[in-house]
């Protein structure tokens, strides 16, 4: 992305399954993204028992936000999905509120589904980015493709790049979001200037994926050039669930993407030139050449019978060298300002 085209930023609020498995919860969470003014509003498409295996465990922050060591990961995800005709009454709610549906899918299965649906752009999340037929099968679909990076390494990201290049995807239909999955992250885990290390390696669009809690860091990431911004939102924090706690509340998300859409207007066109609101005051603010004392016709101007005052309406201050040595034609008065007709 070139600094004189500035690209509007794709925010995405990821619901994910921060609606417990309800339908109602979903749709509580459209009319949240969709007042807040984001562009998409994200849910997860899976199928529990081909997401995990029975050994599966929970993680840290799973076991930590759900209270409940006992129940597997996979019990815990059952009790998340949405059935296809959630997805169905989801997309059309979604048109009703002018908001853009979006989803994650986590097997194979959910990425046939959701192509079928007709979604105009899919995401690899973190976990999968070293799932290679997953990846392939995603490519194959030719639609753009935003890649999470999440636990990964360099050279991971570069091996999941060039798997979807390979499968017939271009440069530019791959944006790859830089993300810590922890839930929250650590501010000293957050390492934004990842983002641009590999803007600059991978020469794509770069975004980021946010699981800090506030809203501070993917506005950051915003003013350092990310085009996509995703964030975890919830209806209330402390609901049960394993995503609620790393998630905005309704007002934090606003408030989110009111700051990123002021950073975007801020950022500009990157060329440095007086702005329309500020010319008005270069005369005010700026200085001319004035002259410290009376002096007569025909005296040789000196650095002393000269100071700089406002207004900026006059002669510059950058051209004190050429004025000094200078044989003044007329009279002029203390503090008058210097006219290059009184000059010889």
């Amino acid at each position: 992305m070139s600094s004189n085209s500035p690209q509007k930023v794709m925010i995405i609020a990821e619901a994910g399954v921060n609606h417990n498995g309800d339908l109602d919860l979903a749709k509580k969470l459209v009319d949240v993204a969709a007042e807040a003014g984001v562009d998409y509003v994200k849910f997860q498409t899976f199928k529990a028992e081909k997401l995990v295996s029975h050994s599966a465990i929970k993680a840290d922050y799973q076991i930590r936000n759900t209270g409940n060591q006992a129940e597997s990961q996979l019990d815990m995800l059952k009790n998340l999905e949405l059935t296809k005709e959630d997805h169905h009454k989801l997309i059309s709610y979604c048109k009703s509120k002018n908001i853009e549906f979006f989803s994650t899918a986590f097997d194979d299965d959910s990425l046939d589904f959701l192509n079928e649906l007709g979604l105009p752009l899919f995401k690899v999340p973190s976990g999968e980015i070293t799932n290679l037929p997953y990846l392939q099968k995603m490519a194959g679909f030719g639609k753009p493709v935003i890649l999470s990076t999440g636990m990964s390494t360099q050279q991971e990201v570069e091996n999941a790049f060039e798997v979807l290049i390979e499968a017939g995807l271009k440069k530019s239909d791959i944006t790859i979001l830089h993300c810590n999955t922890e839930y929250p992250t650590p501010m000293e885990d957050v390492n934004l200037n990842a983002m641009n290390s590999m803007q600059q390696y991978f020469g794509v669009n770069v975004g980021y994926s946010d699981h800090t809690p506030g809203i501070e860091v993917a506005i950051a990431a915003v003013a350092k050039g990310a085009v996509c911004i995703e964030k975890h939102f919830t209806l209330d924090k402390n609901m049960e669930g394993p995503d609620h706690k790393a998630s905005l509340e309704p007002n934090e998300l606003k408030q989110m993407v009111n700051a990123i859409r002021n950073i975007e207007k801020a950022l500009g066109d990157g060329i440095k030139k007086p702005s329309e609101s500020e010319k008005k005051n270069i005369q005010i603010a700026r200085k001319s050449i004035f002259v410290t004392r009376d002096l007569s016709k025909g005296h040789v101007l000196i650095k002393s019978d000269l100071i700089t005052m406002r207004p900026g309406n006059g002669m510059s201050p950058m051209k004190m060298p050429e004025v000094i040595g200078k044989m003044i034609l007329c009279e002029v008065k203390k503090h008058e300002m210097l006219n290059p007709k009184q000059l010889e």
